[in-house]
């Protein structure tokens, strides 16, 4: 990307802030003066924790791990979130400056990383950019990870294009009645399914280096929840006709209750062998490429 390009999006995205649109949510208030919106995000980049992650998929890891950086706050309200300790901002996280974030993340790649995966980045997109500008004029080459809870805003997305190498978003339900129940928001699965075709515009299908490490591309999450909470078979679909018919999606098996489940029948339970080969096999039904 050429540097004026670069700067002009990296402006653009501070404008936003002004009235913070980052998001879907649009909650209008005064980021830069330190007004905090749904999120709850301060104006300077929040983090929880940073380091080489081996947990991640396959392709993402390596022998160095997956360098990523958990940023606090989640513009989502997930209430069975497994972090929730974070995202919700009730364990405080570390403020830093765009130039630390620039240092975090060569640090990162000195250590032998893979990439820089940036894990619930939404409320820090400007930081995050400015941060990432300052760190490839020290030498930042490696493959960089947007890993978010899809709900983004299709005008932010476009900014962050030329910034971001991989998208990991979940795709968490297929309808949005769902996701105002269970997340806090009205229109999930509509604000979702735009995302992820700006996402597939602008990287494509997840593309896989000699090593067996993802360079560049979309790689979409699932997570099976209980009694098809999630409604994987319309995910599925969606994503096979509407982004890709060869996109690269990772089915998870690993919901358990927390923060909030307890008090909701349907969420108060892990989920059964069954459910999850039902809902594994309509990804495979729909052609996906499944990790």
């Amino acid at each position: 990307m050429p540097a004026t390009e670069q700067k002009e999006r990296i402006a653009a995205l501070r404008e936003k802030m002004k009235s913070c649109t980052l998001c879907p949510r649009n909650c209008g208030v005064d980021r830069l003066q330190g007004e905090q919106g749904k999120c709850g995000a301060p104006l300077s980049a929040s983090i929880s924790s940073i380091g080489p992650h081996y947990g991640e998929e396959k392709v993402l890891v390596g022998p160095g791990g997956s360098g990523t950086i958990f940023f606090t706050h989640c513009n989502l309200e997930c209430l069975f979130c497994q972090n929730w300790t974070i995202s919700r901002g009730f364990e405080g996280g570390e403020e830093v400056s765009t130039a630390e974030l620039a240092s975090l993340m060569l640090s990162l790649q000195n250590r032998g990383c893979s990439n820089i995966n940036l894990v619930t980045p939404t409320p820090y997109i400007y930081q995050i950019v400015t941060a990432l500008s300052l760190a490839a004029e020290d030498g930042l080459t490696l493959p960089v990870i947007y890993n978010c809870g899809g709900y983004e805003s299709l005008e932010a997305l476009q900014l962050l294009e030329g910034f971001i190498d991989i998208y990991m978003p979940d795709a968490k339900y297929g309808a949005d009645e769902i996701g105002e129940i269970y997340s806090g928001v009205p229109d999930y699965f509509s604000r979702m399914g735009a995302a992820l075709q700006e996402m597939q515009r602008q990287v494509c299908d997840l593309q896989i280096d000699g090593r067996g490490l993802a360079t560049r591309g979309l790689l979409v999450r699932h997570l099976v929840m209980p009694a098809d909470i999630s409604g994987s078979e319309a995910v599925a679909t969606f994503i096979s006709t509407e982004v890709s018919p060869h996109c690269a999606v990772n089915v998870m098996d690993q919901y358990h209750p927390a923060y909030r489940a307890a008090d909701y029948p349907r969420l108060k339970r892990r989920i059964t062998a069954e459910e999850f080969r039902t809902a594994r096999e309509a990804f495979r039904k729909a052609g996906l490429k499944i990790l």
